[in-house]
């Protein structure tokens, strides 16, 4: 008596269908599984044997045999459970085979035969729909989330027998969801108009958003930083519909996806304390899970009070920063995620924070060194724009006059952006930030007295082929937000300053 039934883990953020084969035969009554298998599989065997019993399906006294496949792939997770039991059921005769073909089954089960749900449905039911599965059973806990990929059938069910039931030819009824699904970005958001002061930070944030451009605060305490980074989110644009399953599908691994049941929305915004691990950053751990630079993907990573972080834990922005995409290599395989985040940072310039204002910084030059230098050059390299926030005078800070909305500068960030898809359509990148070195002349044309120009700031300011780069990425998003075909001489220029806190705190 043979049967097989396919089920899938996530490794990474691929998907990898498994074969879940059960052969029960005569011989010495025994609970076999094989298939290189972690312990929380292997302890499936005892949660499998009871939920069937407590079900009230008979084991008989044979030999049970489950076979994992392919042998190759490390499996990992509790959601192995239904299709074993199932399997084993198959064998018996208890489910007939034919009802199992073309179905893709997962999902953990408690010692009473309830269906319990699971992490990563979401990217597994999406490789079941792309392998021309026609089914999937899940566990009822998950419906809202195997209901977003369309075109394939969903089951979803809170116990072994009613699965089974199913499975005999009872009619399968759709329960209502858990939680109904919500529309809508969050109430109470932070808004600019709240803040006073700090036109140029302001004016620096809406260019960094506009291109999706790498930002960095430096100022003293009290400045506005943080509360101006808070109030990022209230500008991103929206996510595509791939952006937002591509998100969703990272959160359904972490089992962090919205509880209304939906594709997550709204852009992430991480931010993650100082104290974080190098793991807890890149991702990893035993059975590797993304880190904050994944879940950050087409979001904001805002890193406060950069000097705090760990030197070795930034230096594993830098090749994200580059690839949009970090691999991590670990004992059981090799597990890829994207990392595609816009960079926003905040800093003192030294450990007391005022300065250069030597009137109120006792810090040592030695000191001040040492804590900037905290901050590498080759990850300072990689930021686009750096803005200065000084302390604000009390004339600003207890302004009347209204300041811009959220609203109001996320309009202009949406026109630019709206340029930029305009100009990279058909192409693989979406923002300026993304436009590959062979391109720059293409998209960032200069005339003659420009180049003449740009030539002597990157003589002067000793800029590597990147920030030179940079500049002129940033110059194109400040053109897209005045609505310039052309990068214009003052464009340049206000791109140019925001590289020039790099020479004036670093060198």
């Amino acid at each position: 008596m043979y049967s097989k039934i396919t089920t899938a883990i996530v490794c990474g953020l691929k998907s990898v269908c498994i074969q879940v084969e059960a052969d029960v035969s005569d011989g010495m009554p025994v609970f076999e599984m094989v298939g290189f298998l972690a312990s929380e599989v292997k302890e499936a065997r005892e949660r499998v044997r009871t939920a069937l019993h407590n079900s009230g399906y008979k084991i008989p006294a044979k030999r049970i045999t489950i076979n994992l496949s392919p042998a190759d792939v490390r499996k990992f997770g509790s959601g192995f459970d239904l299709p074993i039991a199932i399997a084993i059921l198959a064998a018996l005769g208890e489910v007939e085979a034919k009802a199992l073909e073309n179905v893709l089954v997962l999902g953990e089960i408690g010692l009473n035969g309830k269906i319990w749900p699971i992490h990563g449905v979401l990217p597994v039911v999406a490789k079941a729909k792309e392998t021309g599965m026609r089914r999937c059973i899940i566990p009822y806990g998950n419906q809202s989330e195997g209901e977003l990929i369309p075109g394939i059938e969903i089951w979803a069910a809170e116990s072994l027998k009613e699965i089974v039931s199913y499975l005999k030819g009872r009619d399968y009824k759709r329960k209502p969801p858990l939680l109904e699904k919500t529309e809508g970005t969050n109430p109470g958001e932070p808004d600019f108009s709240e803040v006073n002061g700090q036109k140029g930070v302001k004016r620096a944030c809406e260019v960094a958003v506009a291109g999706m451009h790498n930002f960095l605060m430096i100022g003293p305490p009290g400045s506005g930083k943080t509360m101006l980074a808070k109030r990022i989110p209230g500008i991103l644009p929206p996510m595509t519909e791939k952006e937002q399953l591509e998100v969703s599908e990272i959160y359904s691994i972490c089992g962090m996806l919205p509880q209304n049941g939906g594709l997550m929305k709204n852009r992430p915004f991480r931010r993650p304390h100082h104290t974080i691990s190098p793991n807890g950053l890149s991702g990893g751990g035993v059975l590797p899970r993304p880190g904050e630079i994944s879940l950050a993907h087409k979001g904001v990573l805002f890193l406060d009070e950069l000097p705090e972080y760990k030197k070795s834990t930034l230096e594993i922005l830098r090749q994200p920063m580059e690839d949009k995409e970090i691999t991590l290599v670990r004992q059981s395989g090799s597990y890829r995620y994207p990392s595609d985040f816009m960079l926003v940072a905040a800093m003192n310039p030294c450990k007391c924070g005022y300065y250069p204002d030597r009137s109120r910084c006792g810090c040592r030059d030695a000191d001040v060194a040492r804590y900037l230098g905290r901050v590498s050059k080759p990850l300072l390299d990689r930021i686009d724009i750096c803005a200065e926030a000084p302390l604000m005078r009390y004339e600003e800070l207890t302004q009347k006059e209204e300041n811009e909305s959220s609203a109001v500068i996320r309009e202009r960030v949406m026109a630019a952006l709206e340029r930029q898809r305009h100009r990279f359509k058909g192409k693989s990148i979406c923002y300026n930030s993304q436009i590959l070195s062979k391109d720059i002349d293409k998209y960032c044309k200069l005339n003659c007295i420009q180049q003449k120009y740009m030539k002597e700031i990157y003589q002067k300011m000793e800029l590597s082929a990147r920030g030179y780069h940079k500049i002129l990425k940033t110059a194109r998003t400040i053109a897209d937000l005045e609505g310039s075909e052309s990068i214009c001489d003052y464009h340049l220029n206000e791109a140019v300053c925001y590289r020039m806190q790099d020479k004036k705190y670093w060198e």
